[in-house]
């Protein structure tokens, strides 16, 4: 830990550095595609990540310690004030789920509980991966948090982890009263895959005929394996996420019979979108999955759903893990919780 302590604040001293001085350690001029400007911090860190061996040359079982040491040295630090709780979400009788509870030491007694989703493609992450995030939505939204560890592929693939997520959000809801939140109601949420899983809750809550959540907080979403964008293209090699790593991800996640346009897996891919929780979306501009991301957003609009959407133009995929290194990512995880605070209040009131 000490030397992670040394590395990290090495590393942010780097990159307090001025930005034509982080631009010409980087390469060069300023990185532009697809009309948007790379920060140059993440700039800095994606030029000298190309000296790693690429994600998809791994196996899941090396990647995942990969992963984590990697985010270690990047994210910020937790939230003054939060209390944490290590849980299991048994009671149900199915697969035993690790969680995480987050309580701000403020809590606001009409605050739903947040259920969220890690990010990882289904294949890596774990609690400890939305541990930062999961600390700052609770303090800002002044509401418990509860983190799912929910299984992984290969070996749980689809639709291990979205189980797991829709059975944590049920017992949250009728626990809610266990984290000083009203009983009944809950919001959803999560990163990247996670964020797949929170949205394709949502429609399954609805085809069971269930109440929505009160929010679906959607950041950087994979909303749609089956499809090609022009951002797949435009951002093939972007750092941290490359379509590369993307098939990675989605070639371990799914199962031989699965069928990448089944709405469970893509749910951009589902006909009706109406009825659906009130929405936040967030995306990175350097993001093969930016234009999906988008795309969710007016379709839900279109289909009557009250729905704000921030594309974060200069930041990268996953950028709530920069916490720590870039004040960008920092700066736009605080609005994305103070636009859902916003959402939720706007809600319940």
């Amino acid at each position: 830990m000490p030397d992670l302590v040394i590395q990290k604040a090495a590393l942010q001293g780097v990159l307090s550095l001025p930005k034509p001085i982080l631009r010409l350690a980087s390469g060069g001029g300023a990185v532009f595609q697809g009309g948007r400007t790379l920060d140059p911090r993440l700039q800095f860190l994606a030029h000298h990540a190309r000296r790693l061996a690429p994600l998809q040359s791994l196996t899941p079982q090396e990647a995942r310690p990969a992963t984590a040491q990697a985010q270690r040295g990047l994210e910020g630090r937790i939230e003054p004030g939060v209390a944490v709780e290590h849980l299991t979400i048994d009671e149900t009788g199915e697969q035993p789920i690790p969680a995480r509870a987050y309580r701000p030491a403020n809590q606001d007694p009409a605050a739903p509980v947040l259920v969220f989703a890690h990010m990882g493609g289904g294949v890596v992450g774990d609690l400890d991966t939305a541990h930062v995030v999961c600390s700052l939505l609770a303090a800002i939204l002044r509401g418990p948090v509860l983190s799912v560890g929910y299984r992984l592929a290969p070996e749980d693939r689809f639709p291990a982890g979205l189980d797991d997520l829709i059975t944590a959000y049920r017992w949250a809801r009728v626990s809610a009263g266990r984290f000083g939140a009203p009983a009944g109601t809950a919001a959803i949420g999560g990163e990247s895959m996670g964020a797949n899983l929170a949205a394709v809750a949502c429609q399954e809550l609805r085809r069971h005929g269930e109440p929505q959540p009160v929010l679906q907080l959607l950041l950087y979403p994979v909303v749609d394996v089956a499809s090609e964008t022009r951002s797949m293209t435009t951002y093939a090699d972007a750092y941290p996420l490359s379509t590369a790593a993307l098939a990675w991800f989605m070639g371990h996640y799914l199962g031989p019979g699965d069928d990448p346009a089944d709405p469970r897996l893509s749910p951009l891919k589902a006909e009706d979108l109406s009825g659906l929780a009130p929405a936040v979306i967030a995306t990175a501009g350097f993001d093969p999955l930016v234009d999906q991301g988008e795309a969710y957003a007016k379709r839900l609009q279109a289909a009557g759903a009250v729905v704000v959407y921030r594309c974060y133009d200069n930041l990268a995929h996953g950028f709530a893990a920069f916490t720590g290194v870039v004040p960008a990512a920092d700066a736009a995880c605080r609005e994305i919780a103070g636009l859902a605070l916003q959402a939720i209040q706007g809600r319940l009131s």
